[in-house]
């Protein structure tokens, strides 16, 4: 990691195998700066839990926060018409103070959700989640797409570092918190 800090690395891949993504331990994550402004994170993810189990942590939107490592806190919400909006508050180290970010969310037909920028301290922001169960249904593979970008002027390539290894530690909590509601 500091090496890559050293050398201005903004691509970052975590290399698995196919046989490895069976396996519930395992993900896929791919993290890299945009050419055109901000940051791309794709990621295929097995989580140890049904898909109904997975939607239900993702739509519990007063809970977001208990899904990842940073402080954020839900400032506002709103749910109309199958729309939430969400208003966080986020803390993190790379900038001082908190920052805006307002977004809708809606549900996917077939599982998922999708959430989009409506205001806040972001030039952009667009999160796909697309759910489905694997094999007898106890498991469940999601794909997952996030670009964003920061009003910020910490570096895209930094800030593509953070988002690695939140990823990381926000998939890790979804599947603990998934098995946690599947017993």
């Amino acid at each position: 990691m500091l090496l890559a800090l050293i050398l201005g690395v903004a691509v970052l891949t975590i290399p698995w195998s196919q046989d490895l993504l069976a396996s519930p331990d395992s993900d896929k994550l791919e993290v890299k700066k945009e050419p055109g402004g901000g940051v791309r994170a794709t990621a295929r993810v097995l989580f140890p839990a049904k898909t109904d189990v997975i939607q239900r942590l993702l739509t519990d939107y007063p809970r977001w926060p208990e899904l990842f490592e940073v402080r954020m806190r839900v400032a506002a919400l709103s749910v109309y018409n199958g729309v939430a909006r969400v208003d966080l508050r986020i803390e993190h180290a790379l900038m001082p103070g908190e920052r805006r970010l307002v977004t809708e969310s809606r549900i996917l037909p077939g599982g998922g959700l999708v959430t989009d920028l409506k205001d806040g301290d972001f030039k952009q922001y667009h999160r796909v989640w697309k759910l489905r169960p694997v094999g007898e249904g106890n498991q469940t593979s999601a794909d997952f797409e996030l670009l964003f970008e920061l009003e910020s002027l910490v570096p895209d390539w930094m800030v593509a570092l953070a988002a690695q290894q939140e990823l990381d530690a926000h998939f890790r909590i979804v599947k603990q918190k998934a098995l946690e509601r599947s017993r």
